[in-house]
């Protein structure tokens, strides 16, 4: 395909669609999933030439629906980075915000559907990389909730909050794509009678805590009018900060080649692994317990309404490990509570069930 974007790492014939629900839709795989007798790089260097045996079983299933292959998409390297800058195959170019960043890591993925390069994407999210690749792209992706749709054949980040999802141009081909992935119906779409709260500051996973952003205030108005009733909400902090956790996990998944192999990592992805080799066990331990309490958590309203980024993309040259927090600031907290996010465009809903989300993006999307 022709790709002046670098959304995409490999090319592939597509064989004949099988019949189904996506029955000839083209589908781009994110590179960090494994696509049997096909090359999968992870965005690395290391990996440049692997080419695995087995298909992920996510991708098994669309194809069984009738998707089609066409290529496997450009990320952050080993899906560690927000930006989709990549030091081996090339920074990821946004087709609808010409010299802003895609987001990342599922960079590839956004830019192609934005560039009609694709009908389906399907990626991956650990702290934001479904949902500000769509966002910064303006198309639509679905965080599912943690453990809803198999994560095998996914080289991992962090396996407490790794997430596969699908992506695409509009809430309808998403919410049917999931449908093949989790094996279960579409929901019916709904909203009225809902409670929907106003998420106007996230809440932190560690660290200092994060600025108030009424970005979202904007879609209170057409939410009201299909029948929610919207209200302002928070989300209690975490009882420990959490970051050991990400951070251990991350260092437990690179074992075999970091740090052996640490001069074939790229300058971003190595700084933060190095950092990772550091964390405290006892620290760690505590994170753990912070996660698992957190879960128990069960919200007062029925879905949440807050922006996906609630600002303008960065440049595509920007530094990523000065951005990176606040571009994920509305997002990461999500995996950690392991909820689901639907980002359609700037606005995010989330909840604890992936059929909350759809059921109420189905009903935004409607005319």
């Amino acid at each position: 395909m022709s790709d002046r974007w670098h959304a995409v790492i490999t090319d592939v014939e597509p064989a004949p669609a099988k019949p189904g629900p996506l029955h000839g839709k083209r589908l781009l795989v994110k590179d960090l999933i494994d696509t049997g007798g096909i090359r999968t790089t992870y965005g690395s260097r290391i990996y440049a030439e692997h080419v695995p045996e087995r298909t992920a079983p996510a991708v098994q299933r669309l194809v069984g629906a009738g998707a089609v292959v066409v290529g496997k998409a450009n990320l952050h390297e080993f899906a560690w980075g927000t930006t989709s800058q990549n030091p081996w195959y090339g920074t990821v170019e946004n087709p609808a915000r010409p010299g802003r960043t895609t987001g990342g890591s599922s960079g590839g993925n956004a830019a192609a559907l934005a560039a009609g390069l694709c009908d389906l994407g399907l990626g991956t999210d650990t702290g934001c990389s479904i949902r500000l690749p769509a966002s910064c792209c303006g198309v639509v992706g679905l965080k599912p909730r943690w453990g809803r749709i198999p994560t095998e054949g996914v080289f991992p980040l962090v396996p407490t909050f790794d997430t596969v999802g699908p992506m695409a141009t509009t809430v309808e081909d998403v919410a049917l794509a999931w449908s093949v992935l989790a094996q279960a119906p579409v929901p019916e779409p709904r909203l009225a009678g809902l409670t929907v709260g106003l998420l106007t500051k996230p809440p932190s996973v560690g660290g200092a805590a994060l600025p108030e952003n009424r970005s979202a205030e904007q879609y209170v108005e057409r939410l009201e009018e299909l029948g929610a009733r919207v209200v302002e909400a928070e989300i209690p902090e975490p009882p420990d900060d959490t970051w050991p956790l990400f951070m251990a996990e991350a260092a437990e998944a690179h074992r075999d080649t970091f740090p052996a192999r640490a001069d074939e990592y790229g300058e971003n992805v190595r700084g933060k692994l190095a950092a990772a080799q550091e964390i405290d066990p006892g620290a760690v331990e505590r994170a753990r317990e912070a996660v698992r309490r957190w879960r128990e958590y069960r919200p007062p309203v029925d879905l949440y309404v807050a922006p996906v980024l609630g600002a303008e993309p960065p440049p595509v040259d920007c530094d990523e490990l000065e951005v990176r927090l606040e571009l994920s600031a509305f997002l990461r907290p999500f995996n950690v509570l392991g909820w689901a996010g639907l980002a359609i465009g700037d606005l995010q809903l989330v909840a604890p069930r992936d059929e909350t989300v759809l059921a109420a993006g189905l009903a935004w999307s409607r005319e």
